[in-house]
């Protein structure tokens, strides 16, 4: 006899978006905490995020690898003090079999549009696949996944390759090859020594000198391997060490007046590594540290080689192979890389989810830069978080950002389990308050009075990246879940009548349940 098919539709505890650094985390987190009804949906093949993406010759950490992995799994596998983007990518991979978490995922699952249901208090997930029902959703999509894109005047006329280095095309061969760089963050300090030697020319387009360091990296030999395996202590003092150090750098930046001897030193590294005639043309405009601090040994001696100039201005028009930059210079080239960045000032998840007016996030925040409350609740979007949203950045690794956000919304999340709320939504002047406080510390912090334009600042000159205050005063704030600060909606037998045994546990909770019955 056949058992009979039920109709009924699965409703998830929670659902994931992505399955990155934080994705991975937060599935670690939910299963340890025992919630097992969870699934996460990641529209590629495998796991990794940004490692899975930026597979760009020379890619790798610029934080030391002790911190860039999760406090739960460390790895005694590094090759160097900064780990590479293959074995980041290589090292979630082993978490997420390692911890038994792949069973959770769906994978080639894109996610198409997110909506909370008012009548059933559930989210609907539509995907490429299926469409799924949720309590909860955890949007874990992170902040650089969009490559940005400038638009050029006669893009469409150029008869080479062009690429962002997010995307890198690995079928173009670069050997011999007249290359244009354009732009100088992150992606490109790293790649432009490694693709410098094979190249016949390499132009290098750059509005902003950045603040370049040396970069204190060493290989771990087998034998340090061995030790430190056998030793996890000094490992976890290693990664206590590191984070002392990042906590310093913290300071630094709020309180600008504090970096001023660091920037000394960075100028003699620059009198010391490049020439007098590119001295100007590399060294910074604007305070260190109001724009990403960037490490690296190989960039002052690549852009210093025969075959390659600085251009240091940006790129405005193309006319067939030639490009034109903004001070009229000419140069010719086969291939163009844009290491022009990720569009942060948006995240990207905001075009699939809408919120309880049906407005896209997007759209909402189409004229003003996206609040939330620590980075993780956004009002009019109940029962669902955002991992690694506004404001919350610090100079750190954003693996210990992720857990730390985690505390927060899984204790949310448990809440909503424990007090059987149907409804957790965030308030709108608890949203206001805390970012008018954000807003006014950060005008002192170096991100905003470091005389920069950086990807921090959105067009109207709001910071909407970063955290003014210390790393640990976030995980503070980040350690449970206030239901003071929400709305909530419990689950009722009739109008007036919690269901038996759902008796909230707070006093804020009882008063909030006689403000809805």
């Amino acid at each position: 006899m056949k058992k009979p098919v039920s109709n009924q539709t699965h409703v998830y505890d929670t659902l994931v978006v992505g399955a990155g650094i934080s994705g991975i985390a937060a599935a670690y987190r939910l299963k340890k905490s025992g919630i097992l009804n969870f699934r996460v949906i990641e529209q590629a093949s495998e796991v990794g995020g940004t490692w899975r993406q930026n597979t760009y010759p020379g890619c790798g950490c610029d934080v030391p690898s002790a911190l860039y992995s999760y406090s739960f799994a460390p790895s005694y596998e590094w090759s160097h003090v900064f780990a590479k983007q293959p074995e980041i990518l290589n090292y979630l991979k082993n978490v997420t079999d390692g911890l038994q978490l792949r069973w959770f995922i769906d994978f080639d699952t894109a996610l198409e549009t997110a909506k909370f249901d008012e009548a059933s208090n559930q989210w609907v997930i539509v995907t490429n696949h299926k469409t799924y029902h949720a309590k909860t959703v955890i949007f874990a999509t992170g902040p650089i996944t969009e490559p940005s894109l400038p638009k050029i005047e006669g893009l469409e006329s150029f008869k080479g390759a062009h690429f962002h280095s997010a995307r890198w095309d690995h079928s173009v061969d670069l050997s011999g090859k007249r290359v244009a760089v354009v732009g100088t963050g992150a992606s490109a300090i790293q790649f432009v020594p490694e693709i410098q030697p094979k190249v016949a020319s390499l132009t290098v387009f750059q509005r902003t000198a950045p603040w370049v360091l040396p970069k204190p990296d060493l290989p771990i030999t087998d034998k340090a391997k061995g030790f430190l395996e056998s030793n996890p202590s000094v490992q976890a003092s290693g990664r206590r060490l590191v984070s002392e150090v990042l906590r310093a750098i913290n300071v630094g930046l709020r309180r600008p007046a504090l970096i001023k001897p660091f920037e000394l030193a960075a100028k003699a590294a620059i009198k010391l590594q490049v020439a007098p005639k590119l001295r100007a043309k590399v060294t910074p405009n604007f305070t260190l540290g109001c724009k990403r601090i960037l490490f690296s040994n190989e960039w002052y001696p690549a852009i210093q080689c025969n075959n390659a100039e600085l251009i240091d201005c940006g790129l405005t028009q193309i006319k067939g192979n030639t490009l034109i930059a903004s001070d009229g210079t000419h140069t010719q080239a086969d291939v163009i890389i844009w290491g022009t960045g990720f569009n942060v000032s948006h995240p990207p998840i905001g075009s699939k989810v809408l919120d309880t007016d049906n407005l896209r996030l997007s759209d909402r925040w189409k004229d003003s830069s996206p609040e939330a409350y620590l980075g993780a609740a956004v009002t009019k979007v109940p029962n669902a978080f955002l991992m690694l949203g506004p404001n919350v950045l610090v100079y750190d690794s954003f693996v210990g950002l992720a857990e730390a956000q985690l505390e927060y919304i899984v204790s949310a999340i448990h809440t909503i389990k424990r007090d059987r709320i149907q409804r957790l939504e965030i308030k709108p002047a608890v949203v206001e308050a805390h970012n008018i406080k954000v807003q006014g510390a950060l005008g002192t912090t170096v991100f905003n009075a470091g005389g920069c334009a950086s990807y921090y600042l959105d067009a109207h000159g709001k910071n909407f990246a970063a955290w003014p205050w210390s790393l640990s005063q976030l995980k503070s704030d980040l350690k449970q879940v206030d239901l003071k600060h929400y709305d909530c909606v419990y689950e009722h037998i009739d109008d007036h009548q919690p269901k038996r045994g759902a008796k909230p546990k707070t006093k804020e909770a009882k008063a909030e349940l006689e403000a809805v019955s």
